[in-house]
C-alpha cells in the first residue's frame, strides 16, 4: 500500500514554495544569459490605418540601442494561423497599441528611451469601437468559442414566454475585463545555430513550440520552449503571444539572446481581454416556480483581425430544465484588440446574467431563490439529452444554505442595517465543463528507489508539480518524497495547456497510465535495476479526447453577505461561501487555493475591475493597476470554500474535475443578488462601483 502522504486528498505542501518564496525561482524575463539584450515595442497610437513612414534615426542614435526592428527590415514570418502573430510583417494598424516596431539595446533602460525617441507618421482611417443592442454589422456566429453552436433553440421559446404565469424580461452588460497576473508576459529567446531556445512566460510550452516553429519554418525538434515557472496567466497565456514571436525576431536580427518583458500597460492591447457583453435574458415560470422558458441572448465584440466569440450563452444550455429554449450569440467585428481567454470564458459573464435573472424570477414569485434552482432541477442536460456523468448542484446548494444559515433570512429586501449600512444576503449557482486533453507522460524507476516522471505540463501557481507527484505516488504506491516531477519544457513528453481547467486532469491520466504500466513492469522485474532505471511511457490520445455518453460538468453554490454604504455607496463583502462539487479532490491544500482565488476574482469582477473603451481614442481608459482595480487583502474579508465528496466513474482514472475556474463563475451574481437584497434596487451593470450604487439608491435611502 502507499505511504499515507501519497493518498489523493491530502494537504501536501507545494514542491517549489521554497523557490518561490525566496527568491530563487526564475521565471522568463530572469534568465541572464551572456550578451542578452533588451527589448521595448513602439506601439501605434491610431485605432485603424496604417504606418505611412516611421523614422527611427534618433532612436538608433542613443548610445546602448543597437536595432530598430520595423516593418520595413524584420525577419519574415510565414503566414500565421492566429493573424495576431504577423506583427511587424507590414504597415496595417488593426487597433490602437498594435506593436509597429521594437527597439533593441543593451539595457531595458535605452530600449525604452529608444523606444520613445521613434517617429511615426500615420494614414488614418474612421475607426469603430463601440459595442451596442442595435449594431448594423452584428451576425450570428457559426460557432461561439470551444466549438459551440453559435444558436441553439427547442420548442417554441417566444410562445412560451408569451403564454407564461410569471415571466421576467431584463437586461444585463458586463463590461470589458482584462487578465493581469503578477507576471507580464514576457520571453528570452536566443538562436544557437539553426536552433531556437525560448524562456517563455506561457501556459503551454508545446503549443508555443509548435508555433514558433510554423512561423519560423524550423523543424519542431528544432525549437526548444521552456516555461518553468509562470506568475500567473487567467487565460491571457494560453495561446502564443506576440512577445515571444518578437524576441525571436530580434534575436535572429542581432545573433545575440533577447528578452521582451511587455509593460503592464501593454497587456489589454497585445494579450488578449474578455470582450464587452450585453445580455438579454427572459424566463417564463408558472405560478410554482417551474419553467417553462428560458432565452438568453448574447451580443459582444470581436477584432477585425480574427473571430473570437465569449460564449456567454452556454451555460443556460445546461443549467436548468425548461420545455422551451433559445440561446444565442451575436458578435460585431470592431477596430480593436483582438479579445481572448479569460478565467472561466463565457460561463463567469454568462452566469452572472443567468443566476441574476433567477433572482429576479424568485422575487416576482415571491419564492426562496434556493428552492427556485431546486425546483429546476433537469433529469438530463437540456441541451444534448445525455445523462449527467454526476450533477450534486442540489447537494451544494444545500450544504451552503446550512452552512451560512440560509434559513434565518429574512426574504424582505432593506429589513437589515447597521447606521449607514444595509446588510443582504443573496446566493448563485456555478457550473463549468469538464475538459481533457491528450497528454503524453514516462515514469523511470530509478536503481537508487526513486522516481522520475516527466510531462510537459505547465505549473501557473497552481501547483501542478505537487499534485502530479501524488498521482504518480499513489499510482506506483510508492511514498510521495520518493517521486521527482520534471515539467515546463517542450523536450519533455508533449502535454496539453494549463487552461479551461483541463490541465490536472489531461496531465494526470498520462502520468497515471505510465506509473501504472511502471508498476506492472517493476513487479515482473527481477534483481537490480540496470544503471539507466526502467522507463514506461503513456499517450493518451484516443482515450482522453474519446466522445463521452455522458454531459460532464462540475458544479457549485455561491453564497455572500454585503454590507452597502448609503453615505458613500461602497459594498463591502462581508462572507463569501462556496461548496462545490468537483469529482475527486486530488489534494484538499492546492484545491481550497484555487476555489478561494477564484471567487476573489470574481468578487472583483463584481465590485472592482471593469474597463472602458474610448470612442475617440479606441483605447482601453483602464491599461494598468492605478486604474483597473482588482480586490486587495482589505476587500476580501471572509472566504470559504467547501466541497462534498463526489464518486464519478466518467471522467478519468483520478475522478477528478477541474477546479481553477468554477471558484469565478457565480460570485458576481451572488454578490449582485445581495446587493439587491440589501438595498430593494436591482443592478444590472457590473461593477458595483460606488457611484453607480449611489446613483441607483432612491433619495430617502441614500444619506
Amino acid at each position: 500500500m502507499a505511504d499515507t502522504d501519497t493518498a489523493l486528498g491530502t494537504p501536501a505542501g507545494r514542491r517549489e514554495g521554497r523557490e518561490k518564496v525566496t527568491g530563487t525561482a526564475r521565471y522568463a524575463a530572469e534568465h541572464t544569459v551572456p550578451g542578452r539584450l533588451h527589448a521595448w515595442p513602439v506601439t501605434a497610437a491610431i485605432a485603424c490605418g496604417a504606418v505611412r513612414a516611421i523614422d527611427t534615426r534618433d532612436a538608433l542614435g542613443l548610445t546602448g540601442v543597437l536595432a530598430v526592428l520595423t516593418h520595413e527590415n524584420a525577419p519574415r514570418l510565414a503566414d500565421a494561423d492566429d493573424p495576431t502573430l504577423a506583427v511587424l510583417q507590414n504597415s496595417r494598424v488593426p487597433h490602437r497599441g498594435w506593436p509597429i516596431a521594437l527597439v533593441v539595446a543593451e539595457t531595458l533602460e535605452a530600449a525604452r528611451a529608444g523606444a520613445a525617441a521613434v517617429r511615426v507618421e500615420y494614414d488614418v482611417r474612421d475607426h469603430d469601437v463601440t459595442l451596442t443592442e442595435s449594431h448594423p454589422g452584428a451576425y450570428v456566429p457559426e460557432e461561439a468559442n470551444g466549438g459551440y453552436p453559435g444558436h441553439r433553440e427547442r420548442g417554441n421559446p417566444e410562445g412560451a414566454f408569451a403564454s407564461a404565469a410569471v415571466r421576467v424580461d431584463t437586461r444585463y452588460r458586463v463590461p470589458p475585463l482584462h487578465n493581469h497576473p503578477m507576471e507580464p508576459h514576457a520571453a528570452t529567446a536566443q538562436w544557437e545555430g539553426p536552433r531556437l531556445v525560448a524562456h517563455d512566460s506561457s501556459q503551454g510550452a508545446t503549443a508555443v513550440r509548435a508555433t514558433l516553429a510554423a512561423l519560423f519554418q524550423l523543424p519542431e525538434a528544432q525549437v526548444t520552449v521552456m516555461s518553468e515557472h509562470v506568475g500567473g496567466g487567467f487565460g491571457s497565456k494560453g495561446t502564443p503571444r506576440p512577445h515571444v514571436v518578437l524576441a525571436a525576431m530580434a534575436a535572429r536580427q542581432t545573433g545575440r539572446p533577447v528578452t521582451v518583458a511587455l509593460p503592464r500597460r501593454f497587456l489589454p492591447t497585445l494579450v488578449g481581454h474578455r470582450a464587452p457583453t450585453l445580455h438579454r435574458v427572459r424566463l417564463g415560470a408558472d405560478g410554482q416556480g417551474s419553467l417553462t422558458t428560458l432565452l438568453h441572448e448574447v451580443i459582444t465584440h470581436t477584432s477585425r483581425l480574427k473571430e473570437f466569440v465569449e460564449q456567454a450563452a452556454v451555460p443556460a444550455r445546461v443549467m436548468y430544465a425548461s420545455p422551451h429554449s433559445r440561446t444565442t450569440h451575436r458578435v460585431v467585428p470592431l477596430d480593436v484588440p483582438s479579445p481572448s481567454w479569460m478565467r472561466a470564458p463565457g460561463e463567469a459573464p454568462g452566469m452572472f446574467a443567468l443566476e441574476s435573472a433567477m433572482d429576479e424570477l424568485a422575487v416576482a414569485l415571491g419564492m426562496d431563490p434556493v428552492e427556485l434552482r431546486i425546483a429546476n432541477e433537469p433529469d438530463t442536460e437540456p441541451d444534448s439529452g445525455k445523462p449527467f456523468s454526476s450533477r450534486h448542484l442540489v447537494e451544494c446548494l444545500r450544504e451552503g444554505a446550512r452552512r451560512f444559515d440560509w434559513a434565518h433570512r429574512d426574504p424582505r429586501p432593506g429589513t437589515r442595517s447597521d447606521g449607514p449600512l444595509l446588510m443582504g444576503s443573496g446566493v448563485a449557482a456555478a457550473v463549468y465543463p469538464v475538459l481533457i486533453q491528450p497528454s503524453t507522460a514516462t515514469a523511470q524507476a530509478l536503481p537508487d528507489g526513486s522516481f522520475t516522471v516527466r510531462v510537459n505540463a505547465t505549473d501557473i501557481g497552481t501547483g501542478a508539480r505537487t499534485v502530479l507527484a501524488q498521482v504518480a505516488a499513489d499510482a506506483l504506491g510508492v511514498p510521495l518524497e520518493r517521486v521527482r516531477t520534471e515539467i515546463g519544457n517542450s523536450d519533455l513528453p508533449s502535454a496539453s495547456l494549463a487552461g479551461g481547467s483541463s490541465g490536472t486532469a489531461s496531465w494526470g491520466w498520462a502520468v497515471h497510465e505510465a506509473c501504472t504500466r511502471l508498476r506492472a513492469d517493476l513487479a515482473e522485474h527481477t534483481g537490480p535495476l540496470p544503471e539507466p532505471g526502467l522507463t514506461a511511457s503513456a499517450d493518451t490520445a484516443g482515450s482522453a479526447d474519446a466522445d463521452s455518453g455522458y454531459a460532464r460538468h462540475a458544479f457549485g453554490a455561491h453564497f455572500a453577505e454585503t454590507a452597502v454604504d448609503t453615505v458613500t455607496g461602497e459594498v463591502r463583502v462581508r462572507r463569501l461561501l462556496g461548496v462545490y462539487a468537483a469529482g475527486n479532490i486530488l489534494n484538499s491544500r492546492t484545491a481550497r487555493s484555487q476555489f478561494i482565488g477564484g471567487m476573489t476574482m470574481g468578487l472583483g469582477m463584481a465590485l472592482t475591475e471593469g474597463s472602458t473603451m474610448d470612442a475617440a481614442f479606441g483605447d482601453f481608459t483602464e491599461a494598468d493597476l492605478a486604474a483597473y482595480h482588482v480586490p486587495a487583502h482589505a476587500d476580501v474579508l471572509a472566504v470559504e470554500a467547501h466541497w462534498i465528496d463526489e464518486h464519478d466513474a466518467h471522467l478519468n482514472p483520478m475522478g477528478s474535475k477541474g477546479i481553477g475556474e468554477i471558484g469565478i463563475v457565480g460570485t458576481a451574481a451572488a454578490i449582485g443578488n445581495a446587493v439587491h437584497h440589501a438595498t430593494g434596487v436591482r443592478y444590472r451593470e457590473l461593477p458595483l462601483t460606488p457611484d453607480r450604487v449611489l446613483a441607483g439608491l432612491p433619495p430617502f435611502m441614500a444619506r
